[in-house]
């Protein structure tokens, strides 16, 4: 590789790397090429990049990136890696946790996510478990709302409750309006002398 294309190979990792949230460096290392171009097209279902990069060119782009010290990172990169980058936390680590239940690779190098660096294969089942920002939100939406359908219903049921009520005490009215015409009719009637 001539140092031209290590700059441009460096800058597109630079690109890649440069509003990320979600940083993951897996090791394909032993997939062959219809697993790894399967294990590229459910990463493509999930919005992932996967792009596969020599270390030292990683390392130097991620050197270069402001406002984020990779450096706990480096201790990984060596063998094949593979960079992952997602909108979602969890979603390399599902993946790659979802592709290892048939196969032994890919592993998990290390990752960056939330401010926080994993390096290990050891925490995939973690990251796997964190939740995502989406379903965060949908928990804290379904808690705000649960209160709110109770009261909802509440009034609901004690609407109906008075519906129910007083479609009674029509229906009585009713009785005893019915009835009491009769009454008088029995007691108006003149009685033979």
């Amino acid at each position: 590789m001539t140092k031209d294309q290590k700059v441009v190979a460096i800058q597109e990792i630079k690109d890649l790397l440069q509003d990320a949230k979600v940083v993951y460096v897996a090791d394909l290392e032993g997939l062959n090429a219809a697993k790894s171009s399967e294990f590229r097209k459910q990463a493509f279902k999930q919005n992932i990049k996967v792009k596969v990069v020599k270390n030292t060119l990683l390392q130097k782009a991620m050197e270069q990136i402001e406002g984020v010290d990779y450096s706990e990172m480096f201790v990984s990169f060596k063998g094949n890696s593979a960079l992952m980058i997602s909108e979602t936390a969890n979603a390399p680590a599902k993946l790659i946790q979802g592709f290892r239940k048939k196969e032994e690779k890919p592993a998990l190098k290390s990752a960056y996510l939330q401010e926080t660096f994993y390096v290990g294969d050891n925490n995939l089942d973690a990251l796997a478990n964190i939740k995502s920002r989406e379903e965060m939100i949908g928990e804290i939406i379904g808690l705000l709302q649960s209160p709110i359908q109770r009261v909802v219903s509440a009034l609901q049921n004690k609407s109906e409750t008075v519906e129910a009520k007083a479609e009674e005490a029509t229906s009585a009215v009713e009785e005893t309006a019915t009835e009491a015409p009769a009454a008088e009719s029995k007691e108006e009637t003149p009685s033979a002398e």
